[in-house]
């Protein structure tokens, strides 16, 4: 009895070793330890730091390497969000208050792979309006992406003022004759941790996709642009956002920057609390041409072909305005007729073709299809344009048009960012229809498809040719999925003539 016991317990001690053993990462900065997810197939690393806490003199600096640590470091809860003013409660994308600070700068890992596998790798960056937002967001749970043969990893970038701030002085004590765009450059720095560091996890380092919506989608439109970021990722994935109008220049952010700072000196600034700098720019956000993350703006460095040429897959939502600018209970028809003419100027006639506003239900329609396809739609057609102009590999485009079966689903119907739930397999399954997880389950298909190879295509999905503009087919997401003309073109084509117009001004 006696050696049958010594028996198992060497047996289990080797277990828990094994286990042990496994759930241990080395990454160039020290030993990590992990948990697992709902699923204990999936090993989850929660809190890992890919870049010193910017803080102090690091306030309003590029992102350092972090340190190092000894011994095995526990990375089993989420880090803090970096420093936001919430939505408000009255807002669909509400969030319950979280710990914020300025020390942020942390990832988070998903996997089911064994150390050196080498999988493909998904980075998702999340959105908000570069003001707001977490990797750590429940609706961005990696879970179910990891089972699907991925190693997925969320990251935290400065948001607001902490990550824009743009300031005369902050560019001359600057090595690189900048300032701003921190919190890009946060990303380029998670993604640089990402290629040195992801095959500790089981993920390929050669086959990293980036991915996010909305401001995460500018950022990838950003980061596809940026030369900074060259070699850093092989795939996109944009989700309802990209930078191809007119972007500012640094000198126009400096001057915004001074007018916030006033008599304060950048010491002054530094030495002042989180909570006092966020009051002073909670909303303040905004990416320049800066001559270093940016050479030119995003729509120059696409038409002269000198963008990161990689795959790329990005689309928009049917209904983006819902959720974002509600139709006022005060508007009319008269008052967005004048809105129209105050825009457009001189193409008004031109717009109202597109836009008409005869009637209050065609103005309040109006109202909802001039957001989505000025400042959604049309930036993501632009983009897979470009690419197929300009650019080697692929573009597919995708147009979402499910409506969750979810509260006041009627008034919002396929908003913006409705999807996400879908890429991720997060909806809500007590609500979920079999349509809701049929395309759950296709979308997912098609975005670790393409993370794999490039290409959405493979068994278990309808075939989705790459876009071409002599075509104009975009891959419908909802509760079919089918090829189709792209929905709203007449107005993508007249803002395809007044961008061109704005341009040449």
């Amino acid at each position: 009895m006696f050696r049958n016991r010594c028996v198992y317990f060497a047996a289990a001690l080797a277990l828990s070793s094994s286990l042990l053993a496994e759930d241990v990462v080395r990454v160039e900065q020290g030993q990590l330890a992990g948990t697992t997810g709902a699923d204990a197939k999936v090993r989850v690393f929660k809190g890992v730091p890919f870049a010193a806490a910017p803080v102090g003199d690091l306030r309003w600096k590029a992102p350092k390497t972090p340190a190092a640590w000894q011994g095995v470091r526990a990375v089993k809860d989420f880090s803090p969000q970096c420093e936001q003013a919430g939505y408000p409660q009255n807002s669909l994308y509400y969030q319950p208050p979280q710990p914020s600070s300025e020390d942020c700068l942390y990832l988070n890992v998903w996997t089911t792979a064994k150390a050196n596998e080498k999988r493909p790798v998904m980075v998702w960056i999340h959105g908000g309006a570069l003001t707001r937002g977490a990797g750590s967001i429940p609706m961005y749970d990696g879970e179910e992406l990891a089972k699907k043969g991925v190693v997925l990893v969320t990251i935290n970038y400065r948001l607001n003022i902490f990550g824009y701030f743009a300031h005369p002085d902050l560019t001359k004590e600057s090595d690189r004759n900048s300032s701003g765009n921190y919190g890009i450059l946060d990303q380029v720095a998670a993604l640089d941790w990402v290629k040195r560091n992801i095959g500790a996890f089981g993920g390929d380092p050669n086959k990293v996709t980036i991915f996010g919506e909305s401001a995460g989608s500018w950022s990838v439109n950003l980061l596809v642009a940026t030369p900074l970021a060259k070699g850093l990722f092989q795939r996109a994935i944009g989700e309802s956002g990209a930078q191809f109008q007119q972007m500012p220049k640094l000198a126009e952010l400096e001057q915004q920057g001074s007018r916030l700072a006033g008599k304060n000196s950048i010491s002054d600034l530094r030495a002042k609390s989180a909570e006092d700098i966020l009051k002073m720019g909670a909303n303040s956000a905004g990416v320049s041409v800066d001559g270093y993350l940016l050479p030119a703006d995003v729509y120059t460095i696409f038409a002269e072909g000198k963008q990161n040429d990689v795959a790329v897959l990005i689309g928009s939502n049917a209904d983006e305005g819902t959720s974002l600018a509600p139709w006022s209970p005060n508007a009319t028809a008269e008052s967005f007729e004048q809105r129209i003419k105050a825009q457009f100027k001189d193409r008004a006639a031109d717009a109202f073709k597109v836009f008409p506003a005869g009637t209050l239900d065609e103005a309040k329609s109006s109202h909802y299809a001039l957001l989505r396809d000025q400042v959604f739609g049309w930036q993501m057609r632009t983009w897979a344009r470009m690419q197929e102009k300009t650019g080697k590999s692929k573009a597919y485009l995708y147009y979402f048009s499910r409506i969750p079966p979810q509260p006041e689903s009627d008034r919002y119907k396929a908003y913006h960012a409705a999807e996400i739930q879908y890429a991720f397999g997060t909806y809500n399954r007590e609500r979920a229809q079999d349509t809701d997880r049929k395309l759950s389950h296709t979308m997912m298909t098609y975005w670790v498809n393409f993370a794999t190879t490039g290409d959405p295509n493979g068994k278990g999905a309808p075939k989705w040719p790459a876009y071409q503009a002599k075509n104009d087919m975009a891959m419908e997401l909802g509760d079919t999925v089918k090829m189709v003309p792209v929905p709203n073109k007449a107005s993508l084509d007249f803002f395809d003539s007044w961008f061109a117009g704005q341009r040449a001004k």
